[in-house]
């Protein structure tokens, strides 16, 4: 479906001019998910690792401050991994975070083809700089310092 005359894709039960007049979850707070399977070791990795602040710890979530967004890590039954990019951080100097991380024993992720530095720190056309990295569940996680 395509909003009349403008080749935009429209929603059922939605008018187009309800579609534009506001933005409904434009300045709702963003919640970030992530699954795992061992609630207790993605603490330890989360808190301890990454250095976030646990704000709450239930039998539903492990709620974390990433930087002011909250993040809920999850556990869940029966995970599949995805062979992206689940989450990410901006920083300001990767190389210096990619040291910090690697003091914590965190392993960078390689990719074939992909002309990583030695740290493991891809730079994209535009100048851009990302690391990936994984969680104890495999879940792959990103850093990124963006070109000035």
């Amino acid at each position: 479906m395509t909003l009349a005359g403008r080749g935009e894709r429209s929603w059922p039960g939605v008018s187009a001019s309800a579609w534009y007049v506001r933005p409904v979850l434009a300045g709702a707070p963003f919640i970030g998910f992530i699954p795992v399977r061992d609630i207790f070791e993605a603490r330890g990795f989360y808190e301890r690792v990454l250095g976030l602040s646990v704000v709450e710890d239930t039998p539903f979530a492990l709620v974390l401050d990433a930087g002011g967004t909250m993040l809920r890590v999850t556990p869940v039954p029966d995970l599949t991994v995805q062979s992206f990019t689940i989450a990410g951080w901006q920083v300001d100097d990767i190389a210096a975070t990619v040291r910090g991380l690697e003091a914590k024993g965190v392993r960078f992720t390689r990719y074939d083809g992909m002309g990583q530095d030695e740290a493991g720190i891809w730079t994209a056309p535009s100048g851009d700089k990302v690391a990936w990295f994984t969680d104890p569940d495999g879940n792959t996680l990103s850093l990124t310092e963006f070109a000035a």
